[in-house]
């Protein structure tokens, strides 16, 4: 005879879904409609009918445990075809909005991300630190450009008169990075450790080694994108692939630009690699102004697809939330306060450049040290997912 098993729901945790994203997932009647229509969930386990169970019943540790919810690249598919409008893909959204906050304990930042109350707070953190920076530098009239006791230095608009990366901009950043690596660092650990089976575990054959796993997922999965070709109808694809590859090739394309001219203004100067050296503002014939060029217009043009995409959606079968929101706006924020400050700088219109550079400032902060707790955590923590799965004899699919 089979032995009884008791199921004690967690009512809060279904609560926090519903904020969190998932506010319809008493609709579902488990007729398993979006198991059969993702296109990417596996025969053997497939998802996300489970997931709509256990967020039924309240089945924290389930849910918690769970990789699939990592898997899902949010077509919307399934929410697509429901027919009682249960919103499965809100809920693996949601799923993952909570994972966003909870997987570093005692971080006030993951409160502050969960709805727009949140905002002056994440907003003010940044604007404080370089207000200050800024008052500082006007206030010991750094490099003689500051007369008469005004806020803007005299001369060609150079935004490092204000924000000098070897004091100011360098220092922060580099503390944010470590911030962010560390964060990181401590929410892999906790998801994998979550998602982990108890117990020890027996591989049959060789054990693959992670770091081929990792490289697997990211030259097989993520710089192609190849999930995404498989996701929605055929317009959709396309839109989500092409949006999606502009903005993470904008990024890479920043991120070397930025990565270059760090090594090349601080190596450059240990005698014999004075060659290397650079300092801003870089000409626009210099291979990494190009590169950085690039990089904007990929990003612009990768938000306004995703962003046309997203304001798109029919809320009755897939809704936008905060989180959703706060990405595409933080995005938007650094794409337009870069190409504006470089804009007001070649204009010579000094008050105006240095506002937005300020500006700028502002919210590279944002996005970089929130990242851990934003929705673009999700390359980090879904990569470390795939590729830990992999390691154990399971595909994505």
């Amino acid at each position: 005879m089979a032995q009884a098993l008791r199921i004690e729901p967690d009512v809060q945790f279904i609560r926090e879904l519903q904020a969190a994203g998932g506010e319809s997932l008493k609709k579902c009647y488990q007729c398993a409609t979006c198991s059969v229509a993702c296109p990417i969930s596996p025969a053997n386990d497939p998802y996300p009918r489970k997931e709509m169970i256990w967020a039924q019943w309240g089945l924290k540790d389930k849910l918690v445990a769970d990789p699939d919810v990592w898997l899902c690249h949010n077509c919307g598919q399934c929410s697509d075809l429901c027919p009682r409008g249960a919103k499965p893909a809100d809920l693996m959204s949601a799923m993952r909005n909570m994972a966003y906050r909870n997987l570093i304990p005692g971080s006030a930042i993951g409160k502050w991300m969960q709805s727009p109350k949140g905002l002056p707070v994440l907003f003010g953190i940044p604007a404080v630190i370089f207000a200050l920076i800024w008052v500082f530098m006007a206030a010991i009239n750094f490099g003689g450009w500051y007369e008469g006791g005004s806020l803007f230095p005299t001369g060609r608009v150079v935004p490092g008169k204000i924000f000098y990366g070897d004091y100011t901009v360098d220092p922060v950043f580099i503390l944010v990075t470590v911030f962010v690596v560390l964060s990181f660092y401590k929410g892999v650990k906790n998801l994998i450790a979550s998602i982990a089976p108890q117990g020890t575990t027996m591989v049959l054959g060789k054990k693959k080694n992670i770091l081929v796993c990792l490289l697997e997922v990211i030259f097989l999965e993520i710089l192609p994108h190849s999930k995404f070709a498989e996701c929605g109808d055929a317009g959709e694809k396309n839109s989500r692939k092409i949006g999606h590859m502009c903005l993470i090739f904008g990024f890479i394309s920043l991120a070397v630009v930025t990565g270059v001219f760090f090594v090349g203004h601080w190596v450059g100067r240990i005698p014999g690699l004075e060659f290397i050296y650079m300092e801003v503002p870089l000409p626009f014939t210099n291979p990494m102004k190009i590169l950085a060029q690039v990089g904007m217009l990929l990003l612009l043009v990768g938000l306004t697809m995703l962003t046309v995409r997203r304001k798109g959606l029919d809320p009755a079968k897939q809704s936008s939330n905060f989180y959703d929101w706060y990405l595409i706006g933080v995005i938007w924020a650094v794409a337009l306060t870069g190409a504006f400050t470089q804009f007001f700088r070649l204009a010579d219109w000094a008050v105006l450049a240095y506002l937005v550079y300020y500006l700028h400032l502002v919210t590279v902060f944002m996005l970089i040290a929130y990242l851990p707790w934003s929705k673009l955590g999700h390359l980090v923590y879904r990569t470390a997912v795939i590729t830990y799965i992999r390691s154990m004899g399971r595909k994505a699919v």
